[in-house]
């Protein structure tokens, strides 16, 4: 066969071919045209804001899911909040006796995981705290430092031993001016509520994110998994530390507490939010955050302040103890020091 003969039946299989090309490149594009958008929702709730991003293939209402997001939201105020004094939870605290009292099942089930935690951390962490916080001026954000009688006293109120639980319904203090402060682990219950609604609108490919703290499921509609940043733990900054990418076959939540965003600086002393339970007072070590991956958003909500506040070391022991995924951030000589728990060294999660 000839060059130009050669070259004239290419052009002929060329030709022939390019219907079949040109579809397989419309089939392409038309596929990924066809994927779905992302949903998001975002908007302020429990003083702070949250945003949801979501896909699905079904036909369901945005604007229904954000009504029930929002009825959810509203519903969850009304039982936790420790800001309003119709709160179930306020209502409780109100009450001064020593019977078993009925009380929402968010609030049992709350104290039961906090209870867990609060042995694991030798009474570190604790839901009783909120004289605490009262003594100190977090909650009315005006400092007090208080001095040994005025601590001493507002602990005599305190204690995770004091608070029983009868059932899935009930409660009873063993001490009848105890109170609860369930904001430590409340936003972990909103973060899983809000997702239950997701999943109740068939909804399976989302994140969900309250004031920093998240869980995702499945992921994006291009298949990619959901990746979400840990921000430094530096007062007056926003910028990010570390990226973390979430698993595709099964949910995860991601859970942070520093001491880096709420705090006083007195007299060259700076009072962080974070109070040990133990003696009352601020932590004063040079852990500044932790980061804690989970299944449960409550857990991990938990265990995140629980580790904080104990530090590093005895904090690094409980993780590896519970293997628990944790990442512990310090703050030494001007410089951030970051350490993984055994389990997150082996989870086989990309962190960069």
């Amino acid at each position: 066969m000839t060059g130009i003969a050669a070259q004239q039946l290419k052009r002929e299989y060329v030709m022939k071919q390019f219907p079949l090309i040109l579809t397989g490149l419309l089939a392409l594009v038309l596929a990924a045209c066809s994927e779905p958008p992302i949903q998001v929702l975002s908007g302020g709730a429990q003083g702070t804001t949250y945003n949801i991003s979501y896909w699905t293939t079904a036909a369901i209402s945005r604007d229904d899911v954000q009504a029930a997001v929002s009825q959810t939201f509203d519903d969850l105020d009304k039982v936790l909040s420790n800001y309003r004094a119709d709160s179930a939870i306020e209502r409780f605290n109100a009450t001064l006796t020593t019977t078993s009292e009925a009380v929402d099942p968010a609030i049992v089930e709350l104290v039961a995981v906090a209870r867990q935690v609060s042995l694991a951390s030798a009474g570190c962490f604790d839901l009783t705290i909120k004289p605490l916080f009262e003594l100190w001026g977090f909650q009315a954000d005006k400092l007090h430092v208080p001095d040994q009688n005025e601590l001493d006293a507002q602990r005599a109120q305190m204690g995770m031993d004091k608070l029983e639980v009868v059932d899935e319904r009930h409660l009873r203090k063993l001490k009848p001016s105890l109170r609860v402060d369930v904001s430590s682990v409340a936003q972990g219950y909103s973060v899983g509520k809000i997702a239950e609604v997701l999943e109740g609108f068939g909804i399976h490919d989302y994140l969900v994110e309250i004031g920093g703290e998240l869980k995702t499921h499945g992921h994006k509609p291009n298949g990619n998994a959901w990746r979400i940043a840990v921000e430094k733990p530096l007062p007056g900054e926003r910028r990010m530390m570390k990226i973390i990418t979430l698993p595709l076959d099964k949910p995860m939540a991601v859970m942070t507490s520093g001491t880096y965003r709420h705090y006083f600086d007195h007299d060259g002393q700076r009072y962080s939010h974070i109070l040990d339970a133990r003696d009352g007072r601020p932590v004063q070590h040079d852990l500044v955050a932790v980061t804690v991956i989970h299944e449960n958003p409550v857990v991990a909500d938990a265990w995140s302040t629980a580790l904080l506040c104990v530090g590093q070391q005895q904090g690094m022991a409980l993780a590896n103890r519970h293997r628990l995924q944790a990442l512990f951030v310090q703050h030494q000589a001007q410089a951030l020091h970051e350490t993984w728990s055994d389990a997150l060294k082996t989870a086989g999660l990309k962190i960069e």
